[in-house]
């Protein structure tokens, strides 16, 4: 039987400035205060890493993503639409038009109906139990009683799989084994990771299973899921070249995390919440790539 949870209570933080001055302000903050603290010295300890490709997917390419106004026009064949409807919910449009939304919803959901929703369940804003009956797949992250989900779907220019990963156990100490996933999506000859409501870093074996992904959909509110070094340590392992911040409740969380990550990754900033990437598109530095709408 699926575990009902309790809803997360996002954080409210009022402001009257502009996105681009809130973004500005906040970076130049963390950027202050990372020149305040000299650096500890960091020990070199081995871990996880990416070693396997994504079925021969490895991004290379010239620094560029070309924004897009969300539209469903026409993409071509290494062509995805990206956008960010918000918290954590992404519609990827591939270049035949099959629509997939992450972390499908009662709360936020596209304005299009998709061919694929994919779910979690750490927190109900990351599943529904009443999907739209149109939608064709409907993909839960996890099994129910400690089981991992085993998901590996094919619609036509589309392959979604999983890779499932613990959660904590709300109110308690407790770990639910296998009690979410990380859904890859393949598509346009790029491979897609959304981490989900991610709590723990990744084995070897995890990285193995993954592969090595272009594009990362990251949340980073460092409290409900994995605290800000933690997601570091999973992105530094990852080596994705684009990186997709979410679930993130104010403009204040988020610049926490990017002035953290910025002195290791590059951050730009879109105007719209939709992106057309390809893999000639993909950066040739990693770089975080910002889409309002959270």
């Amino acid at each position: 039987m699926m575990q009902h949870v309790k809803r997360e209570r996002p954080a409210r933080f009022h402001i009257a400035v502009s996105w681009a001055a809130v973004c500005a302000i906040g970076l130049m903050f963390g950027t202050f205060a990372a020149m305040a603290q000299p650096a500890a010295p960091v020990p070199k300890i081995d871990k996880p890493e990416m070693t396997e490709g994504c079925p021969g997917l490895v991004a290379r390419g010239t620094p560029r993503a070309v924004p897009a106004a969300f539209r469903l026009a026409a993409l071509g064949g290494d062509q995805l639409r990206l956008t960010f409807i918000g918290h954590s919910t992404f519609l990827i449009e591939s270049p035949q038009l099959v629509r997939i939304a992450t972390d499908y919803n009662d709360y936020v959901r596209p304005p299009v109906l998709p061919d694929i929703a994919t779910m979690n369940h750490a927190h109900s804003t990351h599943y529904t139990d009443r999907p739209d009956p149109g939608i064709r797949h409907v993909l839960r992250g996890w099994a129910g009683n400690e089981k991992p989900a085993r998901i590996d779907v094919q619609f036509k220019d589309v392959r979604v799989r999983n890779v499932p990963t613990n959660i904590r156990m709300w109110g308690s100490d407790g770990t639910e084994r296998h009690g979410n996933s990380i859904f890859i999506y393949e598509l346009a000859n790029l491979c897609i990771a959304h981490l989900g409501h991610l709590h723990h870093t990744l084995s070897q074996q995890q990285l193995n299973e993954i592969g090595r992904v272009d594009v990362v959909m990251v949340p980073v509110d460092g409290t409900y899921t994995l605290d800000i070094d933690g997601m570091i340590e999973v992105l530094t392992s990852l080596k994705a070249p684009l990186m997709v911040p979410m679930h993130y409740f104010s403009a204040y969380t988020l610049q926490r995390f990017l002035g953290r990550v910025g002195e290791k990754f590059g951050v730009e900033f879109h105007d719209t919440p939709s992106v057309v990437i390809s893999k000639a598109t993909l950066p040739t530095t990693p770089k975080f790539l910002v889409l309002p709408g959270g």
